[in-house]
């Protein structure tokens, strides 16, 4: 049996997907869609989950239900399947989160970015190593809404219990200095999803979380194949499948001007279409206008039939 801390390395080099939060329309949870989508995904290949992430909607929960979501993808999943639970806030509530989430089982801490007006980084550092105190839970701290340097990247690695890195800054540059300066052995995922795939591969990422992969995972695995196989030229084919989707999940929405509103619900949406489910959202993140709706579905309808050309494309028998 490989340590803890190996397993989930391993689990790293891969597709992570997130389990987002179905709200019903009286803003329940339905733990069942939770259970259902989970399954499928699992089903399809994926073994690496990101539970009450931030596209799980993480900052409209309350613990309690921070807590019970991640019950529900451990309890949902087979052994083999490796779950991250989203960690953040205030040291002490962190604390107590990291507690909860060890007696449910789960297998790494995604510690959120972090989300205070005023920080430093070296009191960023100090707040990790306070939680990893906590712990021998493996932690990955995803660095994501503001600009470190490249020494924080570095000395982030150095944190023990830090196993990876999930890295969601549009720098490709900082990134593979941060490789460079950072421990050999902690294991850097692109946060930014298949878009940035190819690039950030190329500056030492080794997995990446989902975007159009929430709903439709073989791209996501396909995409993961070829850029382990040093397969360039397919790599950027299945990136360049899914970048109408994901711009349109970095758009506005309807009487907005804030970037990226409508991510959420876009991948909602596409869990729809897909037969998953999707469900509705909280506040502050709106639900897609009627307007939005028709493009992710005439989206949705390109990224299927490209799929199928990219993917699904039948295989020429010898003669």
């Amino acid at each position: 049996m490989p340590s803890p801390e190996k397993r989930v390395k391993e689990h790293l080099r891969g597709v992570a997907a997130g389990l987002l939060t179905p709200f019903d329309d009286d803003q329940d949870i339905d733990h069942w869609k939770i259970e259902e989508n989970a399954t499928t995904l699992y089903d399809e290949g994926i073994r690496t989950f990101l539970a009450t992430a931030n596209i799980s909607e993480y900052h409209s929960l309350s613990n309690e239900e921070r807590i019970a979501t991640a019950e529900t993808s451990v309890d949902a999943l087979p052994d083999d399947a490796c779950v991250l639970a989203g960690v953040g806030g205030s040291t002490q509530n962190a604390r107590e989160l990291i507690t909860a989430y060890d007696r449910l089982g789960v297998d790494a801490m995604m510690i959120m970015p972090p989300d205070f007006t005023y920080l430093h980084e070296q009191g960023l550092l100090e707040y990790y190593r306070r939680l990893a105190e906590t712990t021998d839970t493996p932690l990955v701290p995803y660095v994501r809404g503001f600009d470190p340097s490249v020494e924080y990247l570095a000395d982030l690695t150095r944190i023990d219990g830090v196993v990876g890195i999930k890295y969601a800054l549009e720098d490709p540059v900082k990134l593979g200095a941060g490789v460079t300066a950072g421990a050999d052995d902690v294991v850097w995922v692109n946060g930014l999803a298949e878009p940035f795939a190819v690039g950030f591969w190329a500056e030492g990422v080794e997995g990446f979380s989902a975007g159009v992969s929430n709903f439709r995972p073989e791209v996501g695995l396909e995409l993961f194949d070829a850029l382990s196989n040093g397969d360039w030229e397919r790599a950027r084919e299945l990136r360049d499948l899914c970048l109408p989707y994901q711009r349109f999940r970095g758009e506005t929405g309807q009487d907005n001007e804030i970037d990226g509103a409508v991510s959420v619900p876009a991948v909602k949406k596409g869990l729809e279409l897909a037969g998953l489910h999707g469900g509705t959202v909280r506040e502050p993140i709106e639900p897609l206008s009627q307007e939005d709706e028709r493009r992710a579905e005439a989206l949705y309808e390109q990224l299927d039939q490209g799929i199928d050309a990219v993917i699904n494309e039948p295989v020429e028998q010898p003669q």
